[in-house]
């Protein structure tokens, strides 16, 4: 009989709580409160607070940072410069519901010159191994930019 791999189960447990009007503080133990309001898109009187469509968004950007991070210091491989842009798009899905239909990221990272091709297939790696966009059922599209960093004349 094959080994068959065991997977723990995690918990991520955040209480929101209601202050006034379309208003939540959201809040994890031991971790500083997140002010989340209703999206200007959907009436939301304040555009400076994060909305749960920027927390959705961002959790699938920020899970692919944070997984090119550990994959790269892993494989020891240079990062000089990491961004991940992450773009959520809304519309009509299939079911004839308006949610999310897609999430388009850009990658962007600079590495040292001859680590390129290294660092994009980590990239694709990276995105399979995503917790968050493995955990949801719409398309992400990655695109990656690597750029070779300019050598220090000493």
């Amino acid at each position: 009989m094959p080994d068959q791999i065991r997977y723990k189960e995690f918990r991520f447990p955040v209480e929101v709580a209601w202050e006034e009007g379309r208003r939540t503080t959201a809040q994890v133990d031991g971790k500083q409160p997140l002010r989340i309001a209703t999206p200007p898109e959907f009436r939301g009187t304040n555009p400076e607070m994060w909305s749960p469509e920027d927390a959705f968004v961002a959790a699938a950007g920020s899970c692919l940072a944070v997984t090119i991070l550990a994959m790269a210091e892993r494989a020891q491989l240079p990062l000089h410069t990491l961004a991940v842009r992450a773009d959520g798009v809304v519309g009509r899905r299939a079911d004839g519901r308006q949610g999310f239909i897609r999430i388009e990221q850009t990658v962007e990272i600079k590495t040292d010159p001859g680590r390129e091709d290294d660092l994009r297939a980590l990239v694709a790696k990276a995105e399979d191994g995503c917790l968050v966009t493995a955990s949801i059922d719409l398309p992400v599209h990655t695109t990656t930019q690597i750029l070779s960093a300019t050598p220090v004349m000493t």
